[in-house]
């Protein structure tokens, strides 16, 4: 099975961005839906936003609704998420997920996850 390399974490100011990017190695075919979930020690996992191979957007989570844009690049087995002002709330351990679809049931690989700490 291929992996999951996620990248463009790190430490930002409030009001500041970050994009967030995952690529997918190797075997492919369970990457129908690519999405991103977080959690922060404590909380349970939770889906940021999922997107189909076909473009379509699975519905982002309401707290980063009109700041976080998730898009993909098929080519590159790769999918990105923008985000922008970002609140000390998105402090959070990022995961990118590959599945049938985007719900957490049908997820088959998980990354290694990527920090997001958001400060004043």
């Amino acid at each position: 099975q291929g992996q999951l390399v996620e990248s463009g974490g790190g430490s930002v100011q409030i009001g500041g961005s970050l994009r967030l990017s995952c690529a997918s190695t190797g075997h492919t075919d369970n990457t129908n839906c690519m999405a991103w979930f977080r959690q922060v020690p404590g909380k349970e996992r939770e889906r940021v936003a999922g997107i189909y191979r076909s473009g379509s957007v699975n519905a982002y989570l309401d707290s980063v609704l009109g700041r976080f844009t998730i898009s993909r690049d098929n080519d590159k087995n790769t999918i990105y998420l923008q985000m922008n002002s970002l609140k000390p709330e998105d402090t959070a351990m990022y995961y990118c997920a590959a599945g049938a679809h985007c719900v957490t049931a049908a997820i088959q690989r998980w990354g290694q996850g990527t920090q997001v700490t958001v400060s004043s």
